[in-house]
């Protein structure tokens, strides 16, 4: 017969394996009852934790992992500075890793989390359903989802609403008098991107405006696929009058297109993005964008992941922060349209 394991362990005593990694480590953040429980059921089913294992926690205790995205993106430092500041100030330090949005690098990260017996992870994923995750939370070691949903409904998170804030922003070029609004996303297994090309379908179904397929492009979410998606609204017969951008990194490509093809913002054509950056109010013209709470987002998720540390057992929390429009001098009523 093979070895008991942590999983049955924590299937029989009626707990998480969270629990019974904390139990075997010695930590104090488990009642005195669910202790005495798993301590029972270790006993009757003759479970010996890992030596190693036990050693690398006892090691690694006070790690945290933190792996994004695009390390080049400013909307991840903020969040990053956010998430380092909630941990060093309760004693932890942070593992920062960059995925790339690539998904196997990703997965390898999620390999080194795992061996490295971090206290936990905190996850803007690039894929939101990675068995990784899932063989974290086997071994005891606690996830938050930050700024990306993950499929397991079991998993903390802290997001902000996509849907609605693009719906914002639409909204507002809508009522400027623009019917030919340019959509630039990335791909739609990023649930961020998804959710913003919902929104973009969702504003023109909401004021009685049909979508052109024409005018919605998606492509690497980063400054070249912004451009080269902008390229190829801009070469339309009938181009768009103004453009949203799903992020900042798109949006930067979306300007070198605008400026390349001489076009003036907003005269000849507006532009609005999702995310707000401290270069925008900077640019010539201002930028009109949805500001995320970036710092808070990061601060939230660090938060959330430290009262998992607290209490294993709890019911899974799932944070929504308040996005903010701010219009500035980048949008304004299309051409055809100014007095």
């Amino acid at each position: 017969m093979s070895a008991p394991t942590a999983k049955e362990v924590a299937k029989k005593a009626g707990v998480s394996i969270a629990t019974v990694s904390r139990v075997v480590n010695k930590q104090e953040s488990v009642s005195p009852e669910m202790r005495s429980r798993v301590l029972q059921t270790i006993k009757a089913l003759g479970y010996q934790p890992s030596r190693t294992a036990q050693r690398l926690r006892a090691k690694r205790g006070h790690v945290i992992g933190l792996i994004i995205s695009d390390i080049q993106n400013p909307f991840f430092t903020a969040v990053a500075r956010g998430i380092e500041d909630v941990a060093y100030q309760h004693g932890y330090s942070l593992i920062l890793c960059n995925s790339d949005e690539d998904a196997e690098k990703e997965r390898l990260y999620l390999d080194v989390m795992r061996a490295e017996a971090v206290a936990g992870v905190i996850l803007a994923t690039t894929v939101e359903d990675n068995p990784g995750v899932r063989q974290l939370m086997d071994n005891g070691i606690p996830v938050v989802a930050m700024d990306r949903q993950l499929t397991d409904p079991n998993i903390d998170s802290v997001l902000v609403d996509s849907v609605q804030g693009t719906v914002d922003l639409m909204s507002h070029l809508i009522e400027l008098g623009h019917r030919r609004i340019g959509f630039i996303g990335g791909p739609v297994t990023i649930t961020t991107m998804r959710e913003r090309r919902d929104g973009y379908l969702l504003a023109h179904q909401k004021h009685g405006l049909t979508v052109s397929p024409e005018l919605m492009r998606f492509g690497n979410p980063k400054q070249a696929g912004g451009y080269a998606c902008a390229q190829e609204l801009l070469q339309l017969q009938l181009p768009p009058t103004a453009i949203f951008a799903s992020n900042n990194m798109i949006t930067l490509g979306a300007l070198r297109a605008i400026q390349e093809r001489g076009l003036r913002i907003p005269e000849n054509i507006s532009i609005g993005c999702f995310s707000d950056m401290p270069w925008s109010a900077l640019l010539n013209p201002p930028l009109t964008a949805i500001a995320q709470p970036d710092y808070e987002l990061g601060q939230k998720a660090a938060e959330l992941l430290l009262e998992r540390f607290k209490q294993p057992d709890k019911p899974p929390s799932r944070v929504q922060l308040q996005l903010q429009l701010i219009v500035r001098a980048s949008t304004g009523r299309p051409a055809q349209q100014v007095a």
